[in-house]
């Protein structure tokens, strides 16, 4: 079976180098585009001298000319970029693997609508240990469906832009389709001054930002005489960029559709 072609786009950023290293490390895959933006110092230089081994491949910001190289492009850049990258992957008919968040509704539905024409995986989070922490929320709200208040900590390091963390935000909705809810109607973002009782339905959410923490999730539920608590923590991006390789694998063949990590992983 010929090697997975991949694109990587901010690929001199933290994530960017950890795709990189993931990819050139696997044995199914091959790198064939690294992109920046116009005005990168990288331009022009070796992908692979990001991670101490060159490969050959040139950084560019010709991103339109660059995809007709790849089978697949990962996005992990903000999200008016990725919305950009969209629409060349479209033109070039390339899956892509979209691990950016804080989206808006227009952004979210231009991602659907883009899945009619290219395969994507779009998910707030792409590593395997915290999709599997989503089906276990599932799974322990549906049991702790009465009597338990429900609060989402998240924690990520000081250059994350938006707030919260879309891996936190997914988990409150998991939580509360499981019961039954919205996190529309029930979510409550921070707390500040005389706040009254906390309302039995309510999903509070935490948010901390602060130095290196590449990222740290927790769900509690909190009852009368006991705690329940579901935490994932990251110690290295190493997790977000073997998930999106896993994901690339699993559009392979797949010419359309709009799917997630639970997909992926086989979890629905």
């Amino acid at each position: 079976m010929e090697k997975i072609r991949y694109a990587i786009a901010g690929s001199a950023g933290r994530m960017g180098r950890m795709l990189i290293e993931a990819v050139m490390q696997s044995e199914d895959g091959m790198l064939a585009v690294a992109l920046e933006h116009a005005d990168s110092p990288f331009i022009g230089k070796d992908a692979g001298e990001l991670i101490g081994q060159a490969c050959g491949v040139k950084i560019t910001a010709d991103f339109a000319a660059a995809l007709s190289a790849a089978d697949v492009l990962i996005d992990f850049t903000r999200p008016e970029g990725t919305l950009e990258h969209l629409q060349a992957c479209q033109q070039h008919k390339v899956g892509i693997i979209i691990g950016t968040t804080g989206f808006d509704a227009v952004g979210k539905a231009a991602i659907e609508a883009a899945a009619s024409n290219i395969p994507v995986v779009f998910a707030p989070n792409m590593a395997v240990g915290v999709n599997a922490v989503f089906k276990l929320l599932d799974v322990a709200a549906r049991i702790l469906n009465e009597g338990y208040d429900i609060e989402v900590i998240e924690a990520h390091h000081r250059h994350k832009v938006d707030a919260p963390s879309g891996t936190a935000l997914r988990m409150g909705e998991v939580v509360a389709k499981a019961l039954g809810r919205t996190l529309e109607e029930d979510a409550v973002y921070g707390r500040e001054g005389h706040t009254g009782e906390r309302p039995a339905s309510q999903i509070g959410f935490s948010t901390i930002r602060g130095g290196d923490i590449v990222g740290d999730h927790t769900v509690l539920f909190a009852g009368l005489g006991e705690r329940i608590e579901i935490t994932h923590k990251s110690a290295s991006r190493m997790p977000y960029a073997s998930g999106s390789l896993r994901a690339a694998r699993f559009l392979r063949g797949r010419q359309s559709g709009l799917f997630d990590m639970q997909d992926v992983l086989g979890l629905r």
